[in-house]
This record gives C-alpha cells, structure tokens and sequence, in this order.
C-alpha cells in the first residue's frame, strides 16, 4: 500500500462512505460557490494510477446548484491498493471549492470526474468520510469503471498498522480508530410522491416485508421541466430511477465521462444489480444541505432520457436516447366525489421493485384523494397481467373488503404490495401491467364471530366446543354463525352435507372469518397463483371446512364453501366437533 500523507490535518476519520443521494428543497447557494467550469472531459482519456504521486495536482467537476458543472481543485494523498476489491485501488484526494469546503465532499456528488494536469481522467468521486464533515475523498479509478469486475466492492476496507498510524498523525482519530478501516454506505434511494412522514410510518409498520427500500427519503419527481438531456455532461447531475411518474424511486449523483451517447457514472453501484434497465435521468440541483455526517444534494430530476445497462462495483454505465421497456403501475382511488388517477412506471422488473411501487403508488393516491387518516372501510379490486415461463398471458383479479382502526392506506397498501411481490417472484413470470380500483367509505363495520349456534327444541342453541353433535352420513347440517360487532349482531347460515364415506366415523366443521386467512402465500408457478386467486376469500367472508378424523386422529378436508360477503369484514373462528352414525 502507498502511504497515504497530507498537509493538513483532516477531520476525524474511521471509516469511507459511499456518496450517492438526492432531495427536495429550496435554498441559496453562498456567494463564495465556485465559478461554472467547461464541462470538458468527454471521451476522456484514463490516467493510469500507477503514474500518480502525492502531492500531485488535481481538478474536478462537479455540480451544486443548477445544472452546469463547477470546478474544484485538490491533491492526490496516496493510493490504497485493492481498496474496493482486489485488483481495484482507491485514490486518496483532498478537493476544495467554495461549497466543498462549507460542506465537505457531499451525498450526490458520485461519480465527480478528477482529472490530472494534463486533462487525463483519474477517476470519480465515490467515497467520503464518514464520521464528519471533511474534504477529503475516495476516488474509483476511471480506468477500471467499464470492467465490470465479477467481484463485489468490499463493504469494509481494512488497513495495516503502518497505514492506521499514518491516518492517525494526519487526522483527529487514534490509530485504533484508524484500524477498523473503510466502510460503505449503501446509496439511500429517494422516493417522490410520499412524503417524509409517510416513508417513516411505512418502515415502522413494514413488518417483515423486505420489499421497501431501506433508508428512503422523499425527494423532487421527475418532470421534464426540471433539467434537460443535453445536461448530462461530465461533472454534470445523473440520476437512475428504478420507477418513474407519480412515485420516482432514484439515486442522483454525477456523470463522470459522457462520449457518443455513453454515460458513465458514481463510480461505485446504486443496488449493484448487473446487468439493468433503470431509467436514466438528468437532474437540476437545488441545494447542497450541511449534515454532521456528510453533506447531501436536494435535487429534482428531468423526465428519463436513456437507459441504464449496467450497474456495477465501479459505477453505473447507459446509454442516452432509448429508453426502458417499463410496467406501468396505476391505481384509482375515489372517496365520495372525488377521485384520482395515478400511474407510474417501473423500468427495473425485480420483485422488489414491483411491489414497492405498488405500494407506495397506492399510498400516494390514497393521501392525495382523502388527505387525512382513514378509519373507515375501502373496498379494493386489483389486476395483475403479464406472461407465465412459456410465453402464455395470463390475467389476475381479485376484490377485497378492509377496514382498520389506525389507517387504511397501509392497510390496504401492504396488502396489494404483498400481491405483487408474491406474483413477481414466480421463477420465469414477466409482469407487464399492475393496476388497483379502490373506493374509500367512511363506514367501519367490523365482526367477529363469536358463536356456532344449532336448533335444539326449536331454539338457536350456541354449540359446546367439547360435545360433539350426532349427525347422519347424507344428512344435511344445518347451523348458523353468530357475528358480533360494535353496534349489534348478525346471523350467517351454515349449510354442509355429511358425505355417506364418513358414516361410522368423527370429524369436526370450521368456519373461519376471511381477515384470519393468509394471503396468496408463496408461489412456485402461474397454475398454482391461479388457482390461490380463485380461492381468495374475501375478509368479509367466511370459509366452511369439513374435515373427516381418522381412527388416529389425523384430519382430512372432506369439503369446503364460502360464505358472504356480508357488510363488514369478519375476523375469529369458531369449529363444532361432529359424530357421524
């Protein structure tokens, strides 16, 4: 490893920390911001890394506020070898400009091109320190960034004593400090559409649902009124979106090289996905905003202009002009006499992404149309199309009926969300288009079903768990289930004939409400989701089992209905054990 040496000493460091990230707000960049540089750099040339020394010179390109890139000096510090993965070294740099050193070097700025005296590209901006403000940078070279290494950027980067103690003579941490080594923060994903709040609520009530991104935070949606193609330049903003419209799911950072079409940029990944169809962007910079950690760009992204084809450990690479083939995401919400359309696009097909645009797009429709907390009832129907492993279409609907106490969009958003992500997970299954219908009631009925009940002496008689009742094979059971709710009670009849092949047999009926029923549960294959969706019952429904008891007890599902819907969804099961002659 190259020593890596400074002049001045640099605010506590421990660990690096990739730079990717973007957000919404207006402010004022200072009167000190460095002057707007020529975006040169296109079609650059690589500087070997080998060639470079401390203390050499070195300019970049980066953008703050706007579009057009500004430029920063700086030194190189040391390289350390195999500091991102082995045969990948991180070049040391100290940059300054007017806004890096008001605010450090900054979330967003990836992918800042740094180039030598002599115009050749040393690399891209990809790490900073992580435990304050400093100006001091990690650098991917530019020479590796089209390599796309089979091996993954290493999550931490550790350092021998040599290089611990020399951190530490340069630097406000111990050498102990220094020895943990480097870290990368994984590039947090905005999301447009829903704001702050509803991006927290939604992690605390997620469960163990995997599908949100974690760390997400709202941001400005892409409209092609915010920035332009044409500023896709080196040193210029670039943003990739893994969904666009009204919710956009984006890292913004910068461009390092733009040459015939070719993006490259980052220089580290956003998901480390591969191979990729996110949505290229460009985007218009508001403000770099000041954090105790590292500072982060608030940025609105322009309409998609391209297609991201590779995600790798180096950056991300695309191309301007086609764009990705997408699933379009819609959802209707109408809440008396108002109603909304909403759509968005997804452009990277993983279940993942799917089923947290459908969520989130759902989510923002709702706070749109009804702009409060419900608590009431909301019916909901969904469609799902696509194709199936051998290249059949094939089309999915349901409806359902939910109510909750706390907030309805979560409710019903996680449950559609949950749809999706189990659909799209099926080995070979292509999703083409999502779209949701729901209407919003201010009504809350609820039950629960309290009792079986049979008629003893011509009187509804509630059924003991431990007697069993006397029936006759072919005979017709006639009960009812009692629901209770809030402001009263009501009755569903049970009807269920007794098969002959149970007579001199035991067995036991279950009626169950529909909200104590699972959802589509995991699925293997589009016959299986098929035949899942037909057998959906509904949460204002219930489901009637027969089951037929073997000599040693084991059960067996002889028969089975649906019940309802009634007017309100029912929850709790009741089970009445049977002795057939």
């Amino acid at each position: 490893m190259q020593r890596i040496t400074a002049h001045r000493r640099a605010r506590a460091l421990a660990s690096l920390v990739t730079v990717a990230g973007l957000g919404l707000a207006v402010a004022a960049v200072g009167p000190g911001s460095a002057q707007a540089a020529d975006p040169t750099g296109d079609c650059a040339t690589p500087y070997p890394v080998a060639e470079l020394a401390a203390d050499q010179p070195v300019t970049g390109l980066t953008v703050s506020r706007g579009t057009t890139p500004e430029g920063f000096t700086g030194e190189v510090l040391g390289v350390l070898d195999d500091g991102i993965a082995p045969g990948l070294d991180m070049v040391m740099v100290r940059l300054t400009s007017a806004e890096i050193d008001r605010v450090g070097i900054w979330q967003g700025m990836s992918g800042s091109p740094v180039y030598a005296a002599d115009g050749r590209l040393i690399g891209a901006v990809a790490y900073g320190l992580a435990m304050g403000a400093s100006p001091v940078a990690g650098v991917t070279p530019f020479a590796d960034m089209d390599d796309y290494l089979g091996t993954g950027a290493a999550r931490t980067v550790t350092v021998d004593g040599a290089a611990a103690r020399t951190i530490a003579r340069h630097s406000d941490v111990t050498a102990q400090q220094a020895g943990l080594g480097f870290a990368q923060l994984p590039a947090p994903l905005g999301v447009a559409g829903v704001g702050a709040r509803q991006l927290t609520l939604a992690q605390q009530h997620a469960g163990s649902r995997t599908y949100l991104p974690r760390s997400a935070y709202a941001v400005g949606r892409a409209s092609a009124d915010a920035a332009g193609p044409d500023t896709v330049v080196a040193g210029g903003n670039l943003a990739a979106s893994l969904a666009y419209g009204d919710i956009t799911m984006a890292a913004v950072g910068t461009a390092t090289s733009v040459c015939d079409g070719k993006v490259v940029g980052f220089g580290h990944p956003v998901q480390r996905l591969g191979a990729t169809t996110m949505a290229l962007h460009p985007a218009d910079a508001i403000y770099v905003q000041e954090d105790l950690v590292a500072g982060f760009k608030l940025a609105n992204l322009g309409a998609p202009a391209g297609t991201i084809t590779d995600d790798r450990t180096t950056g991300i690479t695309g191309v301007l002009g086609p764009l990705p083939e997408t699933t379009g995401v819609s959802s209707i919400v109408t809440y008396g006499d108002r109603s909304r359309t909403g759509v968005s696009q997804v452009s990277v097909h993983t279940p993942d992404a799917l089923a947290s645009t459908t969520f989130y797009q759902f989510l923002a429709n709702q706070d749109r149309v009804v702009d409060g907390t419900v608590d009431g009832s909301e019916l909901a129907s969904w469609t799902v199309t696509g194709t199936g492993p051998d290249g059949a279409a094939f089309e999915l609907t349901s409806t359902d009926l939910y109510v909750s106490n706390w907030d309805l969009s979560y409710e019903v958003g996680f449950s559609l969300g949950d749809i999706v992500y189990a659909l799209a997970r099926i080995p070979g299954v292509s999703i083409d288009s999502v779209s949701t219908d729901a209407t919003v009631r201010d009504d809350a009925t609820s039950y629960r079903l309290t009792a079986l009940q049979r008629k003893v002496d011509g009187e509804w008689t509630n059924v003991s768990r431990r007697q069993a009742i006397p029936v006759r094979a072919g005979s017709t059971l006639r009960l009812q289930a009692v629901l209770s709710g809030a402001t009263g009670s009501t009755t569903v009849p049970v009807t269920v004939r007794i098969p002959r092949r149970m007579a001199g047999g035991a067995g036991f009926l279950d009626v169950t409400g529909g909200q104590y029923l699972g959802g589509l549960g995991r699925l293997t294959s589009i016959e299986q989701a098929q035949k899942a969706v037909a057998n959906l019952v509904r949460n204002d429904q219930l489901k009637v089992t027969l089951v037929s008891l073997s000599k040693r007890g084991r059960g067996q599902s002889v028969g089975s209905q649906v019940l309802g819907p009634v007017d309100g969804v029912v929850a709790g099961s009741r089970s009445a054990q049977l002795v057939v002659r």
